[in-house]
């Protein structure tokens, strides 16, 4: 189902916090009342980085607080949009659209959720898990997250087991930790403490460890580049796990008009064109072509 318009805000947020990580990586925290308010993981927002430039960009959103009115985003310095955004300070305005997107969808059925992040793909993941962490229903996530340049925060050994992984595979993120989810990471950059290699093979490690009643109770949910979702997407399949995937494309209005972000999905009815943008971001793995 297309997300209702009326869902979409337009506010000039306010900049709360910024903070500035290693590999051109920063987090921001925008006054945006509206759209915390509404926001669901799996959604973003679309951010004019500078008053100059005319084109808004994407970004997912990683926390988001309706009783405080704010929402936190963390983006990577790549093109001019972002070099602009990543020079904004404590106080200035930013004009934003959102929340945006269908997001994710947990189910009873499936209580052993597998979150993976990739990069930038990271911030769906988080605010997944706090969802989780939040809710009342008894489920229990980890959450996997990779990245090639050092992680945007700094890492803690987990106090929390996982089956299947390996114990020199102890990193984890704070914040997840302090809720009390299990979560490792994984790099091709020998990081300390992470899992040496591709995170989709961190993955597969915990799921070989799971007993057959265990497996029926996991669904993967995923972010990041599009080798990464295609990676998870196969694993899906290898275990025959329920997928859903969050993609990630250039977009131009953001809100369905200008068909800039299509993707070719399956359908009952054969192949069709589905906007990124109101379609999704979020897909099932079964519906996409990656």
């Amino acid at each position: 189902m297309n997300q209702q318009k009326n869902t979409i805000f337009v506010e000039e947020a306010s900049i709360l916090a910024h903070e500035s990580f290693s590999g051109g990586q920063h987090i921001m925290r925008l006054d945006a009342p509206k759209c915390a308010a509404k926001a669901e993981p799996g959604s973003f927002i679309h951010i004019r980085c500078e008053e100059l430039l005319a084109m808004r960009r994407p970004i997912s959103i990683m926390r988001a607080n309706s009783g405080e009115g704010w929402v936190d985003i963390l983006f990577k310095e790549l093109g001019q949009g972002t070099k602009l955004l990543a020079q904004r300070q404590v106080g200035d305005l930013l004009s934003l659209m959102g929340p945006i997107g269908n997001p994710f969808a947990l189910s009873s059925e499936h209580k052993r959720p597998l979150l993976i992040g990739g990069g930038v793909g990271i911030p769906p993941m988080v605010y997944l898990a706090e969802s989780i962490y939040a809710g009342e229903m008894d489920f229990q996530p980890l959450v996997l997250m990779g990245s090639e340049i050092p992680f945007p925060f700094e890492t803690v050994k987990s106090k929390l087991a996982v089956p299947g992984i390996d114990q020199a595979c102890f990193a984890t993120m704070p914040l997840l930790e302090e809720w009390g989810i299990p979560a490792r990471l994984a790099s091709n950059a020998k990081f300390e403490g992470c899992f040496d290699g591709f995170i989709t093979d961190l993955a597969r490690c915990y799921l070989r460890s799971l007993s057959a009643s265990e497996l029926q109770e996991v669904e993967l949910f995923s972010c990041g580049p599009h080798p990464m979702l295609s990676a998870v997407s196969a694993l899906a399949k290898e275990f025959d796990l329920p997928c859903q995937l969050s993609l990630e494309e250039y977009m131009a209005c953001a809100v369905g008009g200008c068909a800039g972000c299509v993707v070719k999905v399956k359908t009952s009815e054969g192949e069709a064109m589905k906007r990124v943008c109101v379609d999704g971001p979020v897909f099932r793995a079964e519906e996409l072509s990656l």
